[in-house]
């Protein structure tokens, strides 16, 4: 009777875990290999078949909370980032998702400690044990070969489902393994692709560049909610090219999106040391959009948010090609560095990142890049952070639209940051009527609120909904004749600097050229593309030294 009420349980687990058959045989292969891992520590079979269904529920449990912040189920290249001041960063963000994890810890804690004491069982002989855990291996590895292995952990990892059949499989991919070991692409081929022919420049006078990453901000309209003219102008400006955005990231890790505009590569290419690009990565990409501008003449300039020591974002930009970096601490008076970071408000932020820029136009009349960081509408969303008094009807719109004040608060942002560009845009153009102008503006990611918000609506299930941002790109002055207006195509963030340099007119190497080729392929979602020409690319890049993936040399 006990042994039935054991296979109950691990049959439960199995089920919530999965919510779907399709990759059912994993997760029963996994679960049966670890009853099995744990029999040579417990030596009966029902304490090792319970023990493995707690640690299942764990891994459970721990998948959906970093889902929910992330739109990514957990894996074994996660486990590294608890080390990497994620948890620290997510006690603050999310305390009632802290003070969940804790109680189900102790929970599962529990279960363990009542199993290990109360549950008995007839001991295994170790050679039966050794045999039982030889055909659990030889299971495991079937069913991993049968669920499609790698291909189907890269598809199923947005998935809301299989939670542990996917935790399972990057278990045994190899390609996890080597991802703790150094810099390691896992979409790259064994042939390489040779390069297309560098493109010209189309025009002779070069203008200026600014593209502007707005934190946590999307489309309200991927959510069927509508927005007003100004938000509506900001988004989908009406003389520019504007578009859906995908990212790789969900809820944080901005720098992700940073990183895969300014390199032309998806972060999640590089598996568990996404996180760590900006560290690891410093001096291994040897081709940007900042870089190539600054070979084209371009003086380039960061203007973030942020402090200085930020995430080791100084050396990093340094040494993708970013001539200048002002941070949020570096900013001269009337900028009030800690009244700012009160609220990051993006009336004071963009304000005085613009100014910066303008004051360097006055200085060096060669064209600039300038590359904005804004964190205005950064969750969580329960902190009113719009100024009282002001977008008030923009809040009472929201709030009409979909009773949530967690919504209402991010529409208010936005609608304040929408308004600051309008007013700013306007005296750009004013100032400089004779200086042509690109901007580039779109969302990082969404903020986690839009679980919320997709869960309201009651909005059929689509994965890659939740990491769908924007990109508009406007031009002022002589730039605007160059411009291709209207709804452009659907674009992944790996090739917002590219397109950005064909709307610019600037001429591509042979590297944005070859990128540029690829759009056809892959242009909506450049990880998650099966293109083997994409593969192939990165092969080239690799052996000409575009990446540079060798192993860290010790000094």
């Amino acid at each position: 009777m006990t042994l039935i009420l054991i296979l109950a349980v691990a049959i439960a687990v199995i089920l919530l875990a999965e919510r779907s058959v399709e990759h059912l045989w994993l997760a029963i292969a996994g679960l049966c290999f670890g009853a099995a891992l744990l029999l040579f520590v417990v030596d009966d079979v029902r304490r090792a078949i319970l023990l493995s269904s707690v640690l299942a529920a764990a891994v459970l449990g721990a998948s959906i909370v970093k889902y929910n912040h992330s739109g990514l189920k957990l894996i074994v290249t996660d486990l590294p980032l608890a080390f990497a001041g994620t948890v620290p960063f997510f006690v603050v963000q999310y305390p009632l998702a802290v003070m969940a994890v804790v109680t189900g810890s102790i929970v599962l804690a529990g279960a363990v400690i009542a199993t290990v004491i109360w549950v008995q069982g007839t001991p295994i002989p170790l050679g039966w044990q050794t045999i039982i855990f030889g055909a659990a291996l030889i299971g495991l590895i079937a069913a991993y070969r049968a669920s499609g292995g790698a291909a189907f952990l890269q598809r199923s990892v947005a998935q809301r489902r299989c939670f542990l059949s996917t935790f399972i499989a990057s278990l045994l991919d190899p390609r996890s393994w080597r991802q703790f070991g150094g810099l390691t692409l896992s979409d790259i081929a064994t042939d390489t692709l040779p390069l297309m022919p560098a493109v010209p420049a189309r025009i002779l006078d070069y203008p200026d560049i600014i593209v502007i990453q707005h934190e946590s901000i999307f489309d309200p309209r991927v959510y069927g909610l509508p927005v007003e003219p100004v938000v509506e102008g900001f988004l989908s400006p009406k003389h520019g090219s504007y578009g859906s955005l995908n990212v790789d990231i969900f809820g944080g890790g901005s720098w992700q999106s940073e990183f895969s505009l300014l390199t032309g590569l998806s972060s999640a290419s590089f598996g568990s040391n996404a996180y760590y690009l900006f560290k690891r990565g410093v001096g291994r990409f040897h081709h940007s959009l900042p870089g190539w501008l600054a070979a084209q003449g371009y003086r380039t300039t960061l203007a973030s948010s942020c402090r200085r020591n930020f995430l080791n974002y100084d050396a990093f930009y340094r040494a993708i090609g970013i001539g200048e970096r002002v941070f949020s601490d570096d900013f001269p008076v009337p900028f009030d560095v800690g009244r700012f970071e009160a609220t990051h408000s993006d009336a004071q932020f963009l304000e005085a990142a613009i100014g910066a820029h303008v004051r360097r136009i006055a200085e060096d009349p060669a064209p600039r890049f300038l590359y904005a960081l804004t964190n205005f509408n950064h969750g969580p969303h329960t902190r009113r952070l719009v100024a009282p008094g002001r977008h008030e009807s923009e809040r009472a719109f929201a709030a009409a639209s979909l009773p949530d004040a967690c919504y209402a608060e991010y529409y208010a942002r936005l609608a304040e940051t929408a308004a600051t560009w309008d007013r700013l845009k306007t005296e750009l153009a004013a100032r400089f009527p004779d200086r042509p102008m690109l901007i580039v503006h779109y969302g990082d990611h969404q903020p986690v609120m839009t679980r919320r918000i997709e869960a309201k609506r009651k909005l059929p299930i689509d994965p890659r909904r939740q990491f769908r941002t924007f990109y508009a790109i406007e031009a002022l002055n002589g730039a605007a004749d160059r411009l291709v207006a209207g709804r452009g195509r659907a674009l992944d963030i790996a090739f917002l600097g590219t397109v950005a340099l064909q709307q610019a007119g600037l001429p591509l190497d042979e590297v944005f050229a070859t990128r540029a080729s690829l759009l056809d392929q892959c242009g909506e979602a450049y990880f998650a593309s099966s293109s083997e020409r994409k593969r192939r690319f990165h092969r080239t890049l690799v052996e000409r030294g575009v990446i540079d993936v060798a192993p860290a040399t010790q000094s």
